[in-house]
């Protein structure tokens, strides 16, 4: 993925770190991850993922002409209702993945960094005879994202797409240093990873391959609706849906904490066999350091793996909970 070249100015408070990666441009701390952790629990603080792309829909169409492109079912979207919707390609992969608010005049997604323009290519190429207007507002606008229990405020006119896990802001990019001088301490994103690893919550990037299927990482519902037709890739994901049979599912991991290193995105998962190397069974996505559970993963794997196997991420013991159901 290309990244967009924005650097966060609150990448210049006290004891930031910046992050790497796919969110390079903001901070991965502030210098205590437990802490930040904690108070995103507790619901104090924001967390800056300025980095992230925005694209918005306007015009009398927007609804409908995003209902035929989009997995989700978005026709008939209430102004202000936050939901998830992802972009498939003709074989059912995952492409993108949009989290979609209505202001009641414009759609408003924030999408992966560097997903923004081929994101916007593709949506432009669709338009056809449809009154819409797509446009990357990257550039004007920073997302923030305040946890679930905040009494932070948000300033008069910005839109705010609110889910059980907080509010998402659409901030005026030129505002978003006050804001957070206002309404802090300011969150680096390793602290709101670990938090979406502890609730299972896939992400674009990570979570998915070239070869990913929404059905393999929990996202039929969340971001699938299997009430509605068509879409790109509906075909795949019906026959997938009615078989029962995706070839991976997304997994839980309790690692084990007596490792000093977290095992990295791509480390290969095997069985636990004492004397010998077993097969790669699928690979870690995402691992964290989490306040409560100490370090943890996602991690993607064959279906047939047995949900009680004993497994190693790399040499690091794990022990699986089920996310997607064998």
């Amino acid at each position: 993925m290309q990244r967009h070249s924005t650097i966060s100015p609150l990448l210049s408070l006290p004891g930031a770190v910046p992050a790497e990666g796919l969110d390079e441009g903001v901070a991965a701390h502030y210098g205590d991850l437990f802490r930040e952790q904690r108070a995103l629990a507790d619901g104090t603080g924001l967390v800056d993922l300025s980095h992230r792309g925005v694209i918005a829909v306007s015009g009398k169409d927007r609804l409908d002409w995003l209902h035929l492109l989009l997995t989700q079912h978005v026709s008939e979207l209430p102004a202000g209702q936050a939901t998830e919707a992802l972009i498939l390609s003709a074989h059912g992969h995952i492409e993108h993945a949009l989290y979609l608010v209505d202001d009641g005049e414009t759609v408003w997604a924030h999408v992966e960094p560097g997903t923004q323009e081929a994101l916007l290519a593709y949506l432009e190429s669709m338009k056809f005879f449809y009154q819409v207007d797509v446009a990357d507002r990257t550039d004007e606008f920073a997302v923030v994202h305040l946890p679930a229990g905040s009494i932070a405020e948000v300033p008069e006119g910005v839109v705010v797409r609110e889910t059980p896990q907080g509010r998402d802001l659409f901030l005026p990019r030129a505002a978003l240093e006050s804001y957070a001088a206002d309404n802090g301490p300011a969150i680096g994103v390793l602290a709101h990873e670990a938090l979406r690893v502890e609730a299972h919550r896939p992400r674009l990037g990570f979570e998915t391959d070239h070869r990913t299927i929404p059905h393999e990482i929990g996202l039929i519902g969340p971001a699938v609706h299997l009430q509605k037709g068509c879409y790109r890739g509906q075909e795949t994901v019906a026959r997938v849906h009615n078989l029962g049979k995706p070839p991976r599912r997304l997994v839980f991991l309790h690692l084990d904490g007596s490792e000093v290193h977290l095992p990295g995105h791509g480390t290969p998962v095997r069985l636990a066999v004492d004397g010998e190397e077993s097969r790669q069974l699928g690979f870690i996505t995402t691992s964290a350091r989490h306040h409560e559970l100490g370090p943890i993963a996602l991690a993607l794997v064959k279906r047939n793996v047995p949900v009680d196997a004993e497994l190693l991420a790399g040499n690091t013991a794990a022990a699986q909970e089920v996310i997607v159901e064998p």
